[in-house]
């Protein structure tokens, strides 16, 4: 049955590799401090972290959208990177509470149908939890997984708000796709549909990789807008201006098939340098509700792959709280 799994101080000592003279983010970071009963707001509320990290280890929404799975994959070994980061000056750890992550178990019809099927019941189970961590004040980062999950997460902090809210997606796709069951082509589509979702504005967008009916949606929406890689590439269009125009605290998602030879289902040759993925994230003049890294990929179901990825995902998870604590 799918659930959701708390970690306990024993889970996170047995991913940390000690080393006499050092002292890792793993033996720094919080846990959550009950082990009795489901995720609570009030306990959440009772840490002093301010950041509660997390991760949906699947790719049915992939596999939803004719994708290539492995996404799955991203968060156990991103985990155990980011815990073997140095505790130093820069970051100490406690900022952090390592909460746990989704246990999906892979639907019974796998056909396209009974994945979409399957794709909203982790909808459900998803966005209870960013919830809970919103309305206990705090900062979701969240390693997925597939872009499904962008609808889930939205909508849990939209429901903490009360308020639809405005996200910013640093993607080579809007997935903008149609309502057509859900996969992780749509999450943005959903999430408009069901008014969660105020402005949605699109960093890095492919022309060769968005369909004429989404460039339409684009075109004619007043919520929505982008700046295509194409004209990053010719004018050297700035980040923090693009965003400068969101009002409030804005969710940030980031999808590394935007990323430069990064393992994924849509890996790509032509994107962003990692380098320019952390300068958008170290120099963000925002504020941002949420951090969502999706789509990454330590292994792939056609024998694909990277350790690489996990060093990523890990990276731009420390840039993302170095760079939000000192906003906070």
């Amino acid at each position: 049955m799918d659930s959701f799994k708390i970690y306990t101080q024993q889970d996170i000592d047995q991913l940390v590799i000690n080393r006499d003279g050092e002292t890792k983010l793993g033996e720094r970071v919080v846990s959550y401090p009950s082990t009795d009963g489901p995720v609570s707001t009030a306990v959440l509320a009772s840490s002093e972290a301010k950041f509660v990290l997390l991760g949906i280890p699947e790719d049915v929404g992939v596999r939803a959208n004719s994708g290539i799975a492995g996404a799955a994959s991203a968060w156990r070994t991103s985990l155990v990177t980011f815990l073997n980061i140095q505790s130093n000056r820069f970051l100490k750890g406690n900022e952090i509470l390592v909460l746990g992550h989704f246990e999906i178990d892979e639907p019974v019809d796998s056909s396209v149908t009974g994945l979409r099927k399957k794709v909203e019941e982790i909808d459900g189970l998803v966005y209870p939890i960013i919830e809970k961590i919103v309305a206990a004040g705090k900062i979701p980062v969240v390693i997925g997984g597939g872009h499904n999950n962008a609808f889930p997460i939205i909508k849990g902090v939209a429901l903490a708000r009360n308020a639809p809210i405005n996200v910013v997606n640093i993607d080579a796709h809007a997935d903008l796709r149609a309502l057509e069951g859900r996969h992780s082509g749509n999450g943005f589509s959903y999430a408009l549909k069901e008014n969660y979702l105020d402005h949605y504005l699109i960093y890095g967008l492919h022309q060769n990789y968005n369909n004429e009916a989404i460039l339409n949606q684009i075109e004619t929406n007043p919520k929505l807008d982008t700046i295509f890689f194409e004209d990053i590439l010719n004018a050297g269009i700035d980040f923090n201006g693009f965003i400068s125009k969101l009002e409030g605290k804005p969710g940030l998602e980031i999808d590394v098939d935007c990323i430069q030879h990064v393992l994924s289902s849509a890996e790509t040759p032509s994107g962003f340098a990692a380098n320019e993925i952390r300068k958008m994230i170290l120099g963000s003049i925002k504020k941002f509700a949420y951090l969502h890294i999706c789509e990454g990929a330590t292994r792939m179901l056609d024998g694909r792959v990277s350790r690489l990825t996990a060093k990523l995902i890990a990276y731009l998870v420390s840039d993302f709280v170095k760079a939000h604590a000192t906003k906070v």
